[in-house]
This record gives structure tokens, sequence and C-alpha cells, in this order.
């Protein structure tokens, strides 16, 4: 009999999938035998639309849920609370910090002293609020299967933008002052390959759903996704976590704007 009390071995892919789950997510994963190599967040970025399969399937089971006991506006509602929830507000966090940071900072210097800030001001408060009020608005004119669907390719697409992020931007932040080790790695071509087939399997049952619904969505969250990440380049000259959080974030929003663009009722 295995010894409960030991971690568990873990092949290298496994850790990797473990890595993102921890990293994306507040659920209880088993610990890890393996010591975390200096680039492990990039290795497990290639799972990250995995986990956000998974995030999404979540939501879209409590839009289920509440669509069952209540409108249309507080299921939806509900079921972007339920993302924030098992995420512990990962991404929000990061999107009301840089708009803090773009919106209140004078240089480059100040920029990356506000992000560090754990206090949140009038910018980041108005975009974490619009931010809410879109997704959920954009998710209550959704059929409700359309909604489900939506989901689950929603957030698995968004966890895939940070990763184009990194791979076409250099990191401006302070490494020491993170919280979590940290090296700047490049994504290999395999891990790219994984990652867009990963979003592709989430897509498919939207993709049942209407083809031109999940086309827009995806148009609309690079389009949303590609701006922060111009914005970041313009401003500070490159990306840091906090960035990337706001890149899954603007995705999210532009996907569901663009789904219900479609299929809103």
């Amino acid at each position: 009999m295995p010894d409960d009390s030991q971690p568990l071995r873990q092949t290298p892919t496994v850790a990797h999938l473990v890595n993102a789950l921890r990293f994306l997510t507040i659920l209880p994963v088993p610990d890890s035998d393996r010591a975390p190599e200096p680039d492990w967040l990039t290795r497990a970025m290639a799972f990250f639309p995995v986990v956000g399969g998974g995030i999404g399937a979540i939501s879209a089971t409590m839009l289920l849920l509440g669509s069952a006991l209540f409108s249309p506006g507080l299921a939806a509602l509900l079921a972007v609370a339920a993302s924030i929830v098992v995420t512990g507000a990962l991404h929000e966090d990061g999107l009301a910090d840089t708009f803090d940071s773009f919106g209140g900072g004078w240089t480059v210097a100040r920029r990356l002293e506000i992000m560090k800030d754990s206090r949140i001001g009038t910018y980041g408060a108005l975009a974490l609020g619009l931010d809410v009020a879109l997704r959920a608005a954009a998710l209550a004119q959704l059929p409700l299967w359309a909604g489900v669907a939506a989901l689950v390719a929603g957030h698995a697409a968004a966890r895939a933008a940070p990763a184009f992020v990194m791979k076409t931007m250099s990191y401006t932040g302070d490494t020491s002052a993170m919280r979590v080790s940290y090296a700047e790695a490049p994504l290999r071509a395999d891990e790219l390959r994984f990652i867009l087939i990963a979003v592709a399997v989430a897509a498919v049952p939207l993709l049942l759903v209407s083809f031109a619904a999940l086309a827009v969505g995806l148009a609309f969250g690079a389009v949303l996704a590609a701006a922060l990440a111009a914005w970041a380049r313009r401003l500070i000259g490159g990306y840091t976590g906090d960035v990337l959080g706001a890149t899954e974030q603007m995705f999210e929003v532009g996907f569901l704007l663009g789904v219900a663009a479609v299929l809103g009722s």
C-alpha cells in the first residue's frame, strides 16, 4: 500500500498539468514529488486551455442550475461569479491592477509601481465592474445551451491568449518581486500546437451550435486581447503577470460579446 502522506509521483506532463491547475484555480491538487523548474510556469501554460475548459464547465454547470431557479440575468451573473470563485479572482485582479496602472501612471516606473500596489483605484474598479457586467449581460442574451457551450469554449480560448502575448513580447516587471518563481522561457512549437488543439476541442460544442458565433467570438476576443497587449507594449514596453491576467479577461469579454452578437435574443 502506498504511503498517502508522500507526494504523488508524477510524470513531467502530469506535473505541468497539476501546476496549471494549482496556478489558475483554488481547487485542491496533490503535492508533486518534483522540484519546480525555473521555467515551470511556461511549461504549465501549455495546459492553461485544458484547465480553462474545466473552469468553463463549472461556470456552465452553475448557469444550468441558475436557469432552473432564476431569471436568465441572475443565472448568468451566478455563472460568472462561479468562475471568479474557482479562480480566486486571479485574472480579475490582474485586470484591475493593469487599468489602475495604465490610467494613473505617467512614467513606466510609476506604472509598474502602481501595478504592484494591492489597493484598487477608480480605473481598476470601473474596469472590474464593466468586465463582470458585460460578461453577464452577454451571457444572459444567449439561449441556454449556447451559453453553456460558449462558457466552455470561451474560458479555454481566453487561457490561450496569454501564451501568445508571452510569445511576442518580453517580460518587463521585476521578477524578484513575484510571488512565484519565474524564469522567462519561450513556448515550444509543440506546446503551441497543444494549446491550439485544446482550444479546438473545447470549441466543438459551440461549433455544433453555430460556426458563425464561434468565429465572431474568437475574432472579437482576439481583437480586444491584442488591443490590451498593444497598450501594454506602448506604456510599459512589455508584459507583466497582471497584463497577462488582463489579456485573458479582455478575451473573455470579447468572446462572449461576439457570440451574443450572432446568437443573442
